[in-house]
């Protein structure tokens, strides 16, 4: 994990340091995922089932195969712990509770011969995504599914790869069953996008799709984007801590470690103006690495992504992490509400040491699926409004008409537009 001192970096330098970014060439992948897209858009099942048993297991070589069972649901229930099945109660319920605060009502206004609205509609169909190489999500699951039921869409399809033996993970299947998923696909990476945005003869098509995954998975939603909605295009995880002498060097170094176990080109970085902070954090790291199970996995992303940048004020470090405009932000200062204005931005801001990242990605109810790779800038947590549709209403009396017309024909005949002129005035003669 390297150490920083901004005063002997530039802006420019320092935040280039901060942002490493893989030059990888993804020519060859974005071939192979138009490849896998357009096999599974021309000739459905077949191509899934050739993908599936390449990719995921060799046992899913049917399309009865694909979806999941009701006896599989059923077997996911009695496996499932105790311990689990209240975590995931008392998540679903903090996430209900939070985006209901988000619902927007439909409106009528008139006034002045004129009626005006908007009217809010669920999307029809969504279809989820949720990678299982690495680590059942089944937390992303609950972060995706139950802001789209708030927001009343009612037909959520799921597709998850299955293991080896064909089955999936009774932790994901139970949390689906749990937030009303009833339609689970055994189906992974690219060529399970496409089936969602393409609809084949078992897997249903779909209005948008959201969802993390590898750079497959991203690829592929670019690559269908248009034919259906996406929610965002996701990159590796990111958090940055802005931290005081007041902090704990154990959290800190707890709460980095946090985001580098996922691996990949992952950010995990400490700004601090506070040298004695950033020596104990790093120890702190070199010891809590060493003792975790995913040792090798955190090194990696550390030497990739991870930093400690001692900064000459605690308003020099905020300008840092606006300027990283990270996923996670976490505020360990002895006045972080103080702090929290001036953030400008974040995916997720978490404030005080009661508060580590994985208290956001569980249990506090916004959802998980956040803005990466600086995108917080201009783009938001997902969230209800990325499950519903706004359409304007117009309704003008023909008196109203009458007083706007020279308004509408001046401007239809600045632009040329003389039919748009004409459909105006034939109504006044």
């Amino acid at each position: 994990m390297r150490l920083l001192r901004s005063r002997e970096y530039t802006r420019e330098d320092l935040l280039r340091l901060l942002q490493p970014r893989t030059a990888a060439d993804l020519a060859e992948p974005e071939r192979i995922v138009r490849e896998m897209c357009r096999a599974v858009r021309e000739r459905g099942d077949a191509a899934l089932l050739e993908y599936v048993g390449r990719f995921d297991s060799p046992l899913v070589k049917d399309p009865a195969d694909i979806p999941v069972r009701p006896e599989e649901f059923a077997a996911a229930e009695r496996e499932v712990s105790d311990a689990y099945r209240a975590a995931v109660a008392a998540a679903i319920g903090n996430i209900e509770r939070y985006h209901r605060k988000q619902l927007r009502p439909s409106w009528v206004d008139t006034e002045g011969g004129v009626l005006l609205g908007q009217i809010v509609r669920p999307i029809e169909r969504v279809g989820l995504y949720i990678p299982g190489a690495q680590a059942p999500l089944a937390s992303t699951l609950l972060m995706t599914a139950v802001p789209a039921r708030v927001a009343g869409v009612p037909f959520l399809a799921l597709c998850t790869p299955p293991r080896r033996d064909g089955t999936v993970n009774p932790h994901v299947l139970y949390a689906a069953r749990a937030c009303g998923v009833a339609r689970v696909y055994k189906a992974g990476g690219a060529p399970a996008i496409a089936a969602l945005a393409y609809g084949t003869a078992t897997v249903p098509r779909v209005d948008k799709i959201v969802g993390p995954g590898p750079i497959w998975v991203v690829l592929a939603k670019r690559e269908v984007f248009g034919d259906v909605g996406i929610e965002s295009l996701p990159g590796p995880s990111e958090i940055a801590i802005l931290a005081d002498d007041t902090a704990r060097p154990e959290y800190v170094a707890a709460d980095l470690l946090s985001q580098a176990e996922h691996g990949g080109d992952n950010l995990s970085v400490l700004v601090t103006p506070s040298e004695a902070l950033a020596q104990a954090v790093l120890t702190a790291v070199r010891r809590q690495t060493d003792a975790s199970p995913r040792a090798a996995v955190i090194r990696r992303s550390l030497e990739f992504g991870g930093a400690v940048v001692v900064v000459t004020s605690l308003a020099e470090g905020l300008e840092i992490v606006n300027a990283l405009a990270p996923e996670h932000l976490e505020l360990a200062v002895a006045e972080s509400l103080a702090l929290l204005g001036k953030v400008k931005a974040a995916g997720a801001i978490l404030l005080g040491e009661a508060s580590p990242e994985p208290v956001g990605d569980y249990m506090a109810g916004p959802s998980h699926v956040l803005p990466t790779g600086g995108t917080a800038r201009f783009s938001s947590p997902l969230g209800v409004d990325d499950f519903q549709v706004r359409s304007s209403v117009i309704a003008y009396t023909l008196e109203r008409l009458r007083d706007e017309a020279a308004h509408i024909l001046a401007l239809a005949e600045v632009e040329g537009l003389d039919a748009h002129a004409n459909a105006v005035r034939v109504r006044m003669s």
